[in-house]
């Protein structure tokens, strides 16, 4: 059997994606008004949560994905804590065809670093003196679909100020 332009499927190497390293590459964390901000609090803190993702060829068939999770809780005006924690991974993703290469670096990758990176910011709010901070799951395919929006739309804008 062919698969349509005259090549055996069977011929046809499967798509790998290989996690070839993980790393901390950047991690902060402030508790700026300490021990204040230790104390029993009337209500529970405003926590703002903000996450990219980036990738970058360094090979061939080799990919830097980094998840950057940055967050700030507030109460009032008083900022109780804020960190940022940028992830990395090396990834090797052999025999994926173009058009799914930007969806595997910019969806699946993350997705496998997530876990990581989520674990990494609990310990790092409990060490802080406070709560572990255990973020919500990420919908990364819905974040991918955003960041294309948004670049269509500089995109129209760019050829339309042109």
């Amino acid at each position: 059997m062919t698969n349509g332009n005259g090549a055996n499927p069977e011929a046809a190497p499967p798509p790998q994606l290989n996690v070839l390293a993980q790393y901390t590459k950047d991690l902060s964390f402030e508790n700026p008004n300490a021990p204040q901000s230790l104390a029993p609090q009337g209500q529970a803190p405003q926590i703002n949560i903000q996450i990219n993702v980036g990738a970058n060829n360094i090979s061939e068939s080799e990919y830097e994905v980094t998840l950057t999770i940055e967050g700030k809780a507030e109460s009032g005006s008083q900022v109780m804590f804020s960190f940022e924690l940028v992830y990395g991974g090396v990834f090797r993703l052999v025999n994926i065809p173009r058009e799914n290469l930007s969806p595997m670096l910019l969806i699946e990758c993350p997705r496998l670093l997530f876990p990581f990176a989520r674990e990494i910011v609990a310990n790092s709010v409990r060490d802080g003196g406070f709560p572990p901070l255990m973020l919500d799951p990420v919908d990364f395919v819905g974040l991918y679909r955003q960041n294309m929006e948004r670049q269509a739309a500089a995109e129209g804008t760019q050829i339309r100020s042109s």
